[in-house]
């Protein structure tokens, strides 16, 4: 039988704490999803959309993979 994954995208935007997103803080949301058995895929830079006006902001979407049982 094949091997079987699921996935998880993560949206983050680089100004949400009034700044550029931090090495800290990315870190920690790896180390977060890694306890619970995620594995990091990928990381992609995007355009995020924000929630006011019809612009959007630079961010990044962060994607996890996992086996399932």
């Amino acid at each position: 039988m094949a091997e079987r994954f699921e996935y998880k995208v993560v949206e983050l935007r680089e100004g949400l704490i009034g700044g550029k997103m931090s090495g800290d803080r990315l870190e920690k949301i790896l180390n977060e999803h890694a306890k619970q058995g995620w594995q990091l895929k990928a990381i992609t830079t995007t355009e995020v959309k924000g929630r006011i006006g019809p612009g959007g902001v630079d961010g990044v979407l962060v994607t996890f993979e996992r086996r399932l049982d």
